[in-house]
């Protein structure tokens, strides 16, 4: 009966969010839509990072490497070679040239563990970030490039929406983060997603009953990073540039600082991150210009006294009042 009550109250709360995100733009805001837009993004990436960190067990410093990529994938196609700037070539372009990307890579760096995987996936996101930096043929500037436009949603003669408007770009990123979520919650419902938490839990002992490990994690690496591609493809959309910071290690750092601050290994985790931190940037450049120490502060702070991230209030809240006089 208790189960049954946390599961309504749990499926009340992620009803609340999802139509207050919805009806945020009927405010007619659109600076805080485009903020919205960007968090949202954001939150898409850190589901991605949490399928590795938070589900598998593998903490990548090179994440970024994927998010950068997306962007790019469509800044080449639309804007440097004007192959085309159909959303529905371009998007999944993204997606397929960051996951073959990624199942490369990852034939290499999962055969290390640890410390060294850390470091050999921080390595490999250099590589590509100085290819974008310094290659002309992939646009190589420190400054990147400006797009040339939004994707076009054309099919033939169709046009079903139009992505220059900012409220049919918000609610096409908030469909996308949606479907992500729901693809995630399957997945780790599924045998393979069973099996990449077991191998987080005791990788020799899932070695020893007979599972193939490496494959699962090549999986788990070639998924997340297709994924983070979507990101970084939405993320290109949206400010209309790409450029290579887009690929560096803070910005690695950036996207597990919201797992930390969200939740590691928890489906929500990744979203209540990103809203989180970005919330801190914003709230605390509004009223000081060291916003930077304040914001790591905080995070000390929540880490500190929430190690289990913001998402645990609800399960702390929800122990107290189980725990309540009957």
């Amino acid at each position: 009966m208790t189960r049954l009550i946390t599961s309504r109250a749990r499926a009340v709360m992620v009803a609340v969010f999802l139509l207050a995100l919805a009806g945020f733009p009927l405010l007619k805001q659109e600076f805080y839509s485009e903020l919205v837009i960007r968090v949202m993004v954001l939150s898409m990436f850190a589901l991605s990072l949490d399928l590795l960190v938070g589900y598998t067990g593998l903490i990548s410093f090179g994440h970024a490497a994927w998010f950068g990529m997306g962007g790019y994938v469509f800044a080449l196609l639309g804007t440097k070679y004007q192959l085309t700037n159909n959303l529905w070539l371009t998007l999944p372009a993204a997606m397929a040239v960051t996951a073959f990307f990624s199942f490369v890579v990852g034939l290499f760096v999962l055969r290390t563990r640890g410390m060294f995987f850390i470091m050999v996936t921080l390595a490999f996101a250099q590589i590509f970030y100085f290819f974008f930096h310094d290659v002309k043929a992939l646009g190589g500037s420190s400054d990147g490039m400006n797009l040339r436009g939004k994707p076009v949603a054309n099919i033939g003669e169709w046009v079903p929406f139009e992505l220059t408007d900012v409220n049919t770009l918000y609610y096409f990123v908030l469909a996308l983060m949606v479907a992500l979520l729901l693809f995630m919650a399957l997945l780790l419902r599924s045998p393979l997603g069973r099996a990449l938490q077991g191998i987080r839990e005791n990788e020799h002992r899932m070695e020893a009953i007979g599972f193939p490990v490496l494959r699962y994690k090549l999986a788990a690496f070639t998924i997340a990073g297709s994924f983070a591609g979507l990101a970084g493809y939405l993320f290109a959309v949206l400010n209309s540039s790409v450029n290579p910071e887009m690929l560096s290690w803070h910005q690695s750092a950036d996207v597990l600082l919201m797992l930390i601050l969200g939740g590691m290994g928890q489906l929500w985790g990744g979203v209540v991150g990103a809203f989180t931190f970005v919330l801190l940037q914003e709230v605390l450049s509004t009223y000081t210009k060291m916003w930077h120490l304040w914001l790591g502060i905080a995070i000390i702070l929540l880490v500190l006294f929430l190690p289990g991230g913001v998402i645990s209030i609800a399960q702390r809240v929800r122990g107290l009042w189980q725990r309540r006089p009957a």
